[in-house]
């Protein structure tokens, strides 16, 4: 063996090996906890009727149009007979929740602990709050009763919750649901990158995947959607839960 190579061997086995700056010894003990909030979370929603989650930024106003719409959206969506689950904070999940509420339907919120923006807003029942430590056992509870996904203008959290269902349903790990973007003007760049990109340039999705993001701003398209997808000639979809753990 020359030199160099005993030269590389040796700086190997001196190498300073990194440390943990600080590990907690009850870490193993964190996975009561995320049982605890599953089983919470099922108990609750498996005694729910069907709902539609709708997602969307936590920082529009009651005057943005976006409000405006996922109220109205959400009121729709009660009047054919779905509840409707949020995040339960304010913004655009206020205004979901505010217009299932106003027509009397069922409205739910899974909230999350946050060190700014969110808190309850006022449109769900306390029996219907659901109060989460960690966001992935949340997600659970966004996709498994979900029948629909409708996505308002929103930031990082927004794209999380809207890419998680993609690709569960990209997968088949979940059933296939209608998914509907609401808003042309902020949703097109992306849908077209993803075509250009993504699809195109580098083929790391397929042509069909681009049929999973319908774009509009009407409410009557969103309810025309799910109706069809449930209701349609063909009936090939049934409502049940998005999956069997």
């Amino acid at each position: 063996m020359s030199d160099k190579e005993l030269a590389k061997i040796d700086s190997h086995i001196h190498r300073e090996i990194k440390k943990w700056s600080e590990i907690k010894g009850e870490n193993s003990w964190t996975m009561f906890k995320v049982i605890a909030e599953l089983v919470d979370g099922f108990e609750i929603l498996n005694k729910l009727d069907p709902c539609i989650s709708i997602f969307g930024s936590a920082r529009a106003k009651p005057d943005d149009v976006f409000y405006k719409l996922a109220t109205e959206i959400a009121s729709k969506c009660t009047e054919e007979g779905f509840g409707v689950i949020t995040g339960g904070g304010p913004g655009i999940m206020e205004a979901a929740n505010k217009g299932a509420y106003l027509q009397g339907g069922l409205s739910v919120g899974l909230n999350i602990d946050l060190p700014f923006e969110q808190f309850n807003n006022p449109y769900i029942e306390p029996a219907k709050i659901l109060h989460h430590r960690y966001f992935f056992v949340r997600k659970v509870m966004f996709v498994k009763y979900a029948q629909a996904f409708i996505v308002l203008p929103g930031g990082f959290g927004t794209l999380d919750e809207l890419f998680e269902v993609l690709t569960l349903i990209q997968t088949n790990k979940i059933s296939k649901v209608p998914v509907i973007l609401v808003g042309t003007e902020y949703w097109s760049g992306l849908k077209k990158w993803i075509g250009d990109v993504m699809l195109t340039q580098a083929n790391n999705i397929s042509s069909k995947d681009m049929d999973l993001l319908p774009i509009t701003d009407n409410p009557d398209d969103v309810v025309s959607i799910i109706r069809n997808f449930y209701d349609g000639s063909d009936r090939l979809h049934s409502i049940k839960p998005n999956y069997e753990l």
